[in-house]
């Protein structure tokens, strides 16, 4: 008997639609038992909550957590990162609910030499390392601690607010004043962190220290010290206000708005809103103490200059180098935060040569820092958040917060004062933004010509093999 022929509809509907029985079977069989599943989602999560807790982007924590569930075999990996939390699901085919883990981010203290520690780990867990040898090498990163003592990190903070100082030509003495002023503030917050007080009063403090000794600070002419007569109290109060602000996630914040993490970048923002007006309560509070006991600072007429070129450069390497100290980084990354802060530093010096505002110089001076820092970040395996922190950090307007802050207090009934001094914040909350911004910029910009350079690189060594 002949099989049935089949009809031209019959054969036309082959053409375009396929039998359930001929599809080829693309799941594979699972070969990973819950147990092991749970164990790999563990060691991803807890990766992903440490690099969080010390200062990486949600962005790339949500990247490299998925990297590393990946290696291990499993895909796809469902990751929610938030401002102090971590979810991570994984759900295999047939089975009856996911495996779900969750993490509470409870710490955030920037440690760069730690996040460096866990990109390099998690380079070995894509090399192949296996699941019981990565945790224990995380169990290692995770328990060693901070890299520096805290007089040593003390000494880095007050060094900070003397590169501030050298920047702006400073005298010996106002350079010694400002090293004195911002370690009496980072003393006192040092305390007050060991008596748990939350971070926000620890601020209001800190500012009051730095307000009243730069308010004693003309004093010192009763000495008939020549140079006790050109000291600049508004100077040293900057130099206080670029310290206590170096620990703000600003770049962290955009970041994470730019790349839909909208919960962290609103935590992280608010948290930022809530530490700056920290430092502003302490010195409008140091302001009105010194006003009443009879020494009330003149407010400035105009911006404080600027030192020559060559101090100005000295001082934004001085600033970087303490602000990688302070964020617990080792010599790889001064030395790379040094270079970069002078790539900033020259690129506004440039900008503002051809007459752009100063918002506008910073934010071209953060592009260029943030930039050529991407770009080197990965060969050296450096992490991006601590390179891109100690380039901007120079151009941090610490002299115009004070400046418009004193405006204010000593405004009286001046309108006009009144005015001036918002204003004065205003243009000083300008300049925050356009450092952000640039810097965010400059990172986005900055990876696809990385990867692009990484491509001609990896291609170039398979024709020399």
């Amino acid at each position: 008997m002949q099989p049935p022929r089949r009809g031209i509809f019959t054969s036309l509907n082959a053409l375009i639609r396929s039998e359930s029985s001929s599809q080829a079977m693309t799941e594979a069989i699972p070969i990973i038992d819950d147990s092991m599943a749970v164990r790999i989602l563990d060691l991803a999560v807890r990766i992903g909550e440490t690099m969080l807790s010390t200062g990486a982007p949600a962005s790339e924590v949500t990247l490299t957590i998925v990297r590393v569930a990946g290696a291990y075999g499993l895909d796809p990996v469902h990751t929610d990162v938030t401002y102090n939390s971590i979810t991570i699901a994984h759900h295999r085919s047939g089975a009856d609910r996911p495996l779900t883990l969750m993490r509470v981010v409870r710490v955030s203290a920037p440690d760069h030499e730690k996040l460096q520690r866990l990109q390099a780990l998690v380079l070995q867990i894509g090399d192949g390392l296996s699941v019981d040898a990565a945790r224990l090498e995380y169990r290692a990163i995770r328990g060693t601690p901070f890299r520096y003592r805290p007089a040593v990190v003390v000494a880095a903070q007050a060094t900070l607010a003397v590169g501030v100082a050298v920047m702006f030509g400073g005298s010996w003495l106002v350079i010694a004043l400002a090293f004195i002023a911002a370690a009496l503030a980072a003393l006192t917050q040092a305390v007050l962190a060991k008596a748990r007080v939350p971070f926000f009063f620890s601020q209001i403090a800190g500012a009051f220290v730095l307000t009243m000794v730069a308010a004693l600070s003309p004093l010192l002419a009763m000495t008939n010290l020549e140079v006790a007569s050109e000291i600049r109290p508004s100077v040293i109060v900057a130099s206080g206000i670029v310290l206590m602000l170096a620990g703000l996630t600003v770049v962290g914040a955009a970041q994470d708005a730019i790349d839909g993490f909208a919960l962290t970048a609103l935590g992280r923002i608010l948290e930022l809103m809530t530490q700056t007006l920290g430092v502003v309560l302490g010195i409008l509070v140091g302001l009105e103490t010194a006003r009443v006991v009879g020494l009330a600072m003149e407010p400035p007429s105009e911006a404080v200059p600027l030192g020559p070129v060559p101090l100005q450069l000295f001082g934004a390497v001085l600033i970087a180098v303490s602000v990688a100290i302070y964020n617990g980084a080792g010599l790889r990354i001064i030395v790379v935060s040094a270079f970069l802060s002078l790539v900033a530093w020259l690129a506004y010096l440039a900008a503002s040569s051809i007459g752009l505002d100063i918002a506008a110089a910073s934010g071209l001076g953060a592009f260029a820092g943030s930039f050529v820092g991407i770009l080197i970040a990965y060969r050296l395996h450096v992490p991006s958040v601590a390179i891109t922190t100690a380039a901007i950090l120079p151009m941090v307007p610490g002299a115009a917060v004070f400046r418009g802050l004193l405006t204010i207090v000593e405004s009286g009934e001046d309108p006009t004062l009144l005015l001036a001094g918002f204003g004065t914040l205003v243009s000083a909350g300008v300049i925050g933004i356009s450092l952000a911004v640039g810097a965010s910029l400059g990172i986005y910009l900055g990876q696809p010509v990385r990867a692009s350079l990484k491509g001609v690189i990896r291609s170039r060594a398979r024709v020399r093999r």
